[in-house]
């Protein structure tokens, strides 16, 4: 099975062409769309190490755990 990969445009008919190599005879083919990630225009890309801390529940420095391990334990007592 050979593979041929091509980036195409996909014009505002919703139509897109696709231009084969001469040795590639006529007959019926698999054609597999991959659609590529658009990014938000309006949102700014955040890098992962920015949720740290940022869900319920979390803690953002490791002072704040210490502290929350004091109190359970002394809770505890």
């Amino acid at each position: 099975m050979e593979t041929i990969r091509q980036t195409v445009e996909v014009k505002s008919d919703r139509k897109l062409e696709i231009n084969l190599p001469d040795n590639i005879n006529p007959g019926l083919f698999e054609v597999v769309i991959v659609l590529q990630p658009i990014a938000m225009k309006n949102e700014s890309q955040k890098s992962l190490t920015s949720f740290i801390g940022a869900a319920k529940g979390s803690f953002s420095t490791p002072e704040e755990v210490d502290q929350f391990i004091r109190q359970e334990r002394d809770a505890w007592e």
